[in-house]
């Protein structure tokens, strides 16, 4: 029997997923899609049985909203939600707002694939001068960090998403989960990612490998350690899980009449 409980997942589908754009930092709301993944993700919860009694986020809209949809539709809206900017999406610095399919056609796809997953691989850090760097850094929400605004990131490797998401991990989600609490954890495709490197101790080589689809919940089950009892599991249709997870893959491959 496991300890403790865990489901993360990656948010619903944002606007610029739809449109294969790198977004990190940059402040998007779910898609049509996102929001019926959401949903879609709160009903099978809710169906399985789970009651949560604290809900984490990031600080973007994409990753609030989808838990509040969660939250909704399992009827359990009263669970109080902590944001913090450690859960955020890795910061992709220069790459922000680009298309992945035409970084594929310009660069090549093996090197969108060590700009996406590798582990310890920085892209260009943003600039000034990048048309989202005023956006970003002049946004309220990250007046109020517990960094500096000279601190925060200006391009990330999964590696650095870790390292700024392992205090918050250990000092404010672990003690709460050590209470004997079910969280939930709505996240990012990296935070995500380098949150299961963490958990599940998963190699710097390996971690390539692991591609999260939008909107769907992943059970965590620990021991009084927080090791795992096994690997981690999709809930859901594993067929759809799939494809879901082929989807984001080829995101960054360039598109069949562009080779």
């Amino acid at each position: 029997m496991a300890k403790y409980r865990l489901v993360l997942l990656r948010h619903g589908e944002g606007a610029w997923n739809k449109e294969n754009r790198f977004c990190s930092w940059v402040d998007q709301k779910l898609s049509s899609v996102g929001i019926k993944e959401a949903q879609n993700c709160g009903k099978h919860l809710k169906a399985l049985g789970f009651e949560f009694d604290l809900v984490f986020t990031s600080v973007l809209s994409r990753s609030i909203q989808t838990a509040w949809l969660i939250l909704e539709e399992m009827g359990q809206e009263w669970v109080p939600i902590q944001s913090s900017w450690r859960l955020n999406e890795r910061h992709y610095g220069a790459l922000i707002g680009l298309n992945r399919a035409e970084m594929a056609l310009n660069h090549g796809e093996e090197q969108v694939k060590i700009w996406r997953r590798s582990y310890d691989v920085t892209p260009p850090p943003i600039t000034e001068s990048h048309p989202y760097y005023e956006e970003i850094y002049n946004d309220r929400r990250y007046k109020c960090c517990d960094v500096s605004q000279d601190n925060l990131p200006k391009a990330e490797s999964l590696k650095d998403v870790l390292d700024r998401l392992l205090p918050y991990w250990n000092e404010k989600i672990v003690p709460e989960l050590k209470s004997g609490k079910m969280i939930l954890i709505s996240a990012h495709g990296n935070s995500s990612r380098a949150l299961l490197k963490h958990v599940e101790g998963i190699s710097d080589e390996d971690i390539m490998n692991v591609t999260l689809p939008t909107g769907v919940p992943i059970l965590l089950e620990l021991d009084e350690n927080l090791h795992p009892l096994g690997p981690h599991q999709f809930l859901g249709n594993q067929e759809a899980i799939q494809a879901a997870i082929k989807k984001v893959e080829d995101q960054g491959k360039v598109k069949p009449a562009e080779k």
